[in-house]
């Protein structure tokens, strides 16, 4: 999550948006945009659809940039447009049932890979940390919506339940019952898989 110090710049940003001074996108850009990028990653699976996302995501702020409103979490203003992008993609996706997404998957390569370490000391290992990235990778992917919203905004772009709360539509507790679903469900579908590997259960 952004420091308080961060929050106070981006609230300065905006403010200098809505005056008129265009440069400060930049300024938000440089601090918010390759952590956007990721969470797009992990939520569409595709490179592409990412910056895609991104860059429009930006664009809206930047049309909409007299609506923010002084004070907020600009985080949570962000995350909620990007979000909503990605509602949209994933209905596009739906009308349009050519579009492979598993395909896509393999395509966007190890975009989730940093969930496991990325040590790899021998070819043989190498090859075990690639399958359990896949695994998790296609775990995460699978998880509902609102599920894997929530787990990604906390894990990954560290934004506390309540402003998880501000993105999704809901109260700080059904974010946190949502993460703990979310957990869970990886946990389920994850455990005989890796048991397999070591001999016994494992904990996620």
């Amino acid at each position: 999550m952004n420091s308080g110090t961060s929050e106070e710049q981006d609230g300065r940003d905006m403010a200098r948006l809505a005056s008129g001074q265009d440069p400060a996108l930049n300024d938000l850009m440089d601090r918010h945009a390759g952590r956007l990028f990721h969470y797009l990653i992990r939520q569409l699976q595709n490179e592409t659809d990412a910056a895609e996302l991104a860059q429009e995501t930006f664009v809206r702020v930047y049309q909409n940039r007299e609506r923010f409103r002084a004070g907020a979490s600009f985080s949570a203003w962000l995350y909620t447009i990007a979000t909503n992008l990605v509602k949209d993609r994933f209905r596009w996706r739906s009308r349009h049932p050519q579009v492979s997404l598993e395909a896509e998957r393999t395509a966007a390569g190890g975009s989730l890979g940093e969930v496991l370490p990325e040590t790899r000391p021998g070819p043989g290992e190498a090859l075990q940390m690639e399958e359990r990235a896949e695994a998790v990778r296609n775990a995460v992917a699978a998880l509902p919506e609102d599920l894997r919203t929530a787990l990604l905004l906390s894990e990954y772009e560290g934004l506390t339940h309540a402003e998880i709360g501000e993105v999704v539509g809901c109260s700080a507790k059904a974010v946190e019952s949502r993460i703990f679903r979310a957990r869970k469900q990886l946990r389920s579908e994850l455990e005989e898989e890796f048991a397999k590997e070591t001999g016994g259960p494992t904990d996620l």
